[in-house]
């Protein structure tokens, strides 16, 4: 079987800006601008509400929040501040709706003592609650974190699967999915070959090669998220250890 030759060049990848370069774009106040912004909203909104969710707020009161986060990002000029050398995206996502989320708490808090309540005591039971609280959010951090290295994922394996498409190789790519990330369950090589009309050569130094694309995909992916090059090796190693875990 003719199969045509899978592009794999960098120009091919949907991908090529950075999300700092959304975020600075974000704050223009164009038409640049608001295309920036859909992209970041559309692309990090996900984790964010999750993050939301688990930190105790119903989904609509967190898909509520989610919304205003990301608007007061762009309204109240953050993004305008931020560079290039920010740093990893997805903790800088995290720190600020962990700002805004204190800022909810107390507006929340503010409309139940209707501003001249006194400030409540600790006591022990207070320290308690305050140590299950830490906890929880803890707990939804490191949830985040998975979330986002899913969304990682997910992305490049959305990047490679259109490039399959683009060279007319869906099919390649359908059959030999599961075995991209090293899985050695499902269809024994012997049968996919045949499946496919291949040598069952022919089809292990497709799987190496879809295997090697995708490396590639998931470091442009990663680097995409921080501040410098010498980050792109760690972060990498962290998010594949916490979807291991």
């Amino acid at each position: 079987m003719q199969h045509q030759t899978l592009t794999t060049g960098s120009s091919s990848s949907p991908f090529r800006t950075t999300c700092w370069t959304d975020v600075l774009s974000a704050a223009r106040k164009d038409t640049r601008g608001e295309a920036a912004f859909s992209r970041l909203y559309q692309d990090y909104w996900r984790p964010i509400y999750r993050y939301v969710v688990r930190r105790g707020y119903a989904h609509p009161q967190a898909e509520e929040i989610t919304q205003e986060f990301f608007v007061a990002l762009l309204t109240k000029n953050r993004l305008a501040r931020l560079s290039r050398e920010g740093g990893r995206f997805r903790s800088f996502l995290l720190t600020a709706m962990k700002n805004f989320l204190a800022n909810v708490w107390n507006e929340q808090q503010a409309a139940k003592r209707g501003g001249g309540a006194a400030l409540l005591s600790i006591h022990d039971r207070d320290l308690g609650e305050t140590v299950e609280a830490a906890r929880a959010h803890a707990s939804a951090e490191a949830i985040y974190d998975r979330d986002w290295a899913m969304l990682v994922l997910e992305r490049a394996t959305r990047t490679l699967e259109a490039e399959y498409a683009s060279a007319r190789r869906q099919a390649l790519f359908a059959a030999l999915r599961d075995k991209m990330q090293g899985d050695r369950t499902g269809r024994p090589y012997a049968k996919l070959a045949c499946e496919l009309q291949m040598s069952e050569g022919a089809l292990k130094v497709a799987v190496h090669r879809m295997r090697g694309r995708f490396g590639e995909i998931l470091r442009e992916e990663i680097a995409r998220t921080v501040g410098s090059e010498s980050e792109v090796q760690e972060e990498l190693r962290y998010l594949l250890r916490i979807i291991s875990e």
